[in-house]
């Protein structure tokens, strides 16, 4: 039975079927990571592109398919909003399925690219709707500064060794590859055994043998770490009179300096001093920073810089990670590059600011962009690329391929974003371990902080909304992956194959 007539027999609308069906598919991201059901609900959806009478239609299953999978997989986002005094908590579910008819456009390009590039090539529609996909989903990262949160191949991160796959093809064609596994369910679906068996158990078992090949794990490199991990809520954050309350719980989990040097690593934004100002509150806050430290210890700690314009005037600020000394010097500083829309910046702000709405992070200045990329010298500990936050989920964007890193510091403020963001933030830091080949630390005030290998696994971590730290060894890097020498090239390298690869089908097939 042609599986578009499985749902077509429910006598449900076409529409209905897609929305219910793009719901289903965010199971397989995390807290959930029910994979499997992510797969088959894309198998159902494709048989419906497939089965559209005309390309509009196709269109439309996409577009509905997409709306239910982005309001269900960016329910974190809602979260935010409890937070603002300025914006009423209802408005962030408004903002959650705003954003998703936006985001289910791309969804809606692949689904039509699909139809229209699979009409009458039969076994090899599969191959055309993942090199879609892995188009689509490129867009949707890029286009407008991009939002790449919950790429579709963050769902095989622990599912059979498939994200192996990660630096070959990177993570968009790990995307691809769940869209020809789905598609391979697809047609075993329509008893068409022998190309849906290559389909959907063909990259399964190269990322298996991937796995079984990799052979010792990543031994550490001998440098000594500590991670902080306040669990301080985002309600606790900027209240007033609350700084040193916080800075004694970030200061009692940092521990004693011994004879070995550490490196101690805060969250984003734990300090809310300005630290390179001249004012007294700032110098205090850099000399109780370096009485925390041993005499080789450096510490990693996000804060704010202020950007002056002229007449003295605070033009804008800039969300900045410091590197600092015993001495309580600033040994070098890294400004946030891929700022956040409506949380970091407020985009046409006279027009918006008239009408009531805000930033969602405090403060009535906007943040500015650093220069992207870049890695930080640290006498005695090597190098270190940073991403803050939101930068870590954008694949190819994350390393000064230039001058590469020995690991990466993700500090992260996940207090925003309820129970789902918090894991997802952290699937998405381990694919990019993957990819580069780099370890990842992350440290954030409510979890989840980490340590993570180059290879995406997990060697230390601290649960969501627990208290406490993260004391290890910082592990090796490996030698840089294909993926970190040529980036996002070669996930559309791949995309190019399958369609290469249709249109020979096509041509044996007559």
């Amino acid at each position: 039975m042609r599986m578009d007539r499985i749902i077509g027999r429910a006598r449900w609308p076409r529409w209905l079927a897609a929305l219910a069906l793009g719901g289903v598919s965010a199971t397989g991201f995390a807290p959930l990571g029910l994979w499997p059901v992510t797969l088959a609900a894309v198998a159902l959806w494709m048989a419906l592109v497939r089965a559209a009478p005309g390309l509009r239609a196709a269109l439309a299953v996409g577009w509905w398919f997409g709306l239910g999978h982005f309001v269900i997989g960016n329910d974190w986002i809602a979260t935010a909003f409890h937070y603002q005094d300025a914006m009423p908590a209802w408005l962030g579910w408004i903002a959650v399925t705003l954003l998703a008819l936006y985001l289910a456009l791309f969804p809606a390009l692949a689904a039509g690219l699909g139809w229209a590039g699979g009409r009458g090539r039969g076994d090899a529609y599969p191959l055309i709707l993942a090199a879609a996909w892995i188009f689509a989903e490129w867009l949707r990262a890029t286009l407008f500064t991009g939002f790449a949160w919950n790429p579709l191949g963050v769902i095989w991160l622990d599912a059979l060794g498939v994200a192996r796959l990660a630096p070959f093809i990177g993570t968009y064609g790990l995307s691809g590859v769940a869209i020809l596994v789905a598609g391979g369910l697809m047609l075993l679906g329509e008893r068409r055994w022998k190309a849906g068996a290559a389909l959907a158990a063909g990259p399964i078992a190269i990322g298996v043998a991937l796995l079984l090949a990799e052979g010792a794990p990543v031994p550490a490199s001998g440098h000594a770490v500590r991670i902080v991990q306040p669990d301080i809520g985002q309600q606790d954050k900027w209240r007033q009179g609350f700084e040193d309350r916080n800075f004694a719980r970030l200061a009692s989990l940092s521990g004693t300096p011994g004879p070995e040097p550490r490196l101690l690593l805060w969250p984003e934004a734990a300090v809310p001093e300005y630290l390179e100002e001249s004012r007294p509150e700032d110098i205090r806050a850099r000399a109780r920073i370096a009485r925390l430290l041993g005499p080789r210890d450096i510490m990693l700690t996000g804060g704010t810089a202020i950007e002056w314009g002229k007449d003295n005037f605070a033009a804008g600020a800039r969300n900045s990670l410091f590197a600092i000394d015993a001495r309580g010097r600033i040994l070098a500083r890294y400004d946030k590059a891929h700022l956040v829309p409506y949380g970091e910046y407020l985009p046409m702000r006279p027009i918006l600011s008239a009408i009531g709405l805000s930033r969602l992070a405090p403060g009535d200045l906007d943040f500015w962009p650093g220069p992207g990329p870049r890695s930080l010298g640290l006498p005695g500990f090597g190098k270190v690329g940073v991403q803050i936050c939101y930068e870590m989920i954008f694949s190819g964007q994350v390393v000064d391929s230039a001058h590469r890193p020995d690991f990466i510091f993700n500090p992260s403020n996940d207090a925003w974003f309820g129970p789902s963001g918090p894991p997802q933030h952290l699937a998405q830091a381990r694919l990019r371990a993957i990819e580069e080949g780099l370890p990842v630390i992350r440290a954030t005030p409510t979890g989840i902080s980490a340590i993570i290998d180059a290879r995406g696994n997990l060697a230390a971590s601290l649960p969501w909304r627990t208290a406490g730290a993260i004391t290890g060894r910082l592990p090796a890097a490996l030698p840089p992956t294909p993926f970190a020498r040529y980036g996002n090239i070669l996930p559309i390298l791949f995309a190019g194959l399958l369609v290469a690869l249709a249109i020979a089908h096509r041509r044996i097939a007559r």
